[in-house]
């Protein structure tokens, strides 16, 4: 047992990207969007401003497929000065449609850490997004039995963990978070004294990202798998 986290008792997983691919979509779309509105715009114009539509919606729609499908609507008729076509719309409902009904793929090893993990440890699902897109992906994955909670939150900020983490009677010292954002994930977990273990994705949307600063002093670790969580917690 690594000294480290010699008192978890409880491990928390993010679900989109840690678990199963989610972020290469959002990208995929997003070219396919741009290549809808090239008449407006250029390509790189239009995803600063989607990009843009986003984040001034957050408040609104919250995170997932369904709140960044009425952003790209919404962009669309901005773009076009609501001109834009009937066909383009329907397009546009369609790319949503696509993302929603795309199939669970996992990442390498989940399956065999969680089996692994389960059977020293509590394990719960931490995931935010659109609940019913979250709950069809998980029923999906296969994965539902091994965790012994499974909470989608609006957001993932240090008042949501605590909330969560009192709510299941879990002791900050004894909750290990796992998981792909270091602004979702990670560093939340850092400030409210639990441990967090990063795992990169090869892609993460701008509004994840974080500068040094923010990560400057901060203690967790950074593998490079799943798998390698059962070597460090060993």
């Amino acid at each position: 047992m690594n000294n480290d986290y010699k008192d978890i008792k409880v491990i928390g997983f993010d679900a989109d990207d840690t678990l199963w691919v989610n972020e290469t979509y959002f990208r995929e779309a997003e070219l396919k969007f741009a290549k809808l509105l090239a008449k407006y715009e250029t390509a790189n114009k239009i995803d600063q401003e989607l990009f843009k539509m986003e984040i001034t919606n957050l408040p609104l729609y919250g995170y997932g497929v369904k709140g960044f499908v009425l952003s790209m609507v919404e962009m669309a008729l901005e773009l076009s000065n609501n001109e834009v076509s009937n066909s383009t719309i329907n397009a546009i409902l369609n790319i949503g449609k696509d993302m929603l009904s795309k199939p669970v793929e996992l990442l390498d090893g989940v399956e065999e850490t969680l089996k692994t993990l389960s059977s020293d440890y509590r394990l719960i699902l931490v995931t935010k997004g659109d609940l019913l897109d979250q709950e069809r992906k998980l029923e999906k994955s296969g994965l539902t039995d091994y965790f012994h909670h499974i909470e989608v939150l609006s957001d993932k900020q240090e008042a949501n963990y605590s909330k969560l983490l009192n709510h299941l009677d879990i002791k900050p010292s004894e909750f290990l978070m796992i998981g792909n954002s270091l602004k979702s994930d990670i560093l939340p977990l850092v400030n409210i004294k639990a441990k967090a273990i990063h795992i990169p994705f090869h892609t993460t949307w701008l509004h994840e990202q974080v500068n040094d600063d923010e990560t400057k002093s901060k203690t967790y670790k950074t593998v490079h798998s799943l798998l390698d969580v059962i070597q460090v917690l060993n």
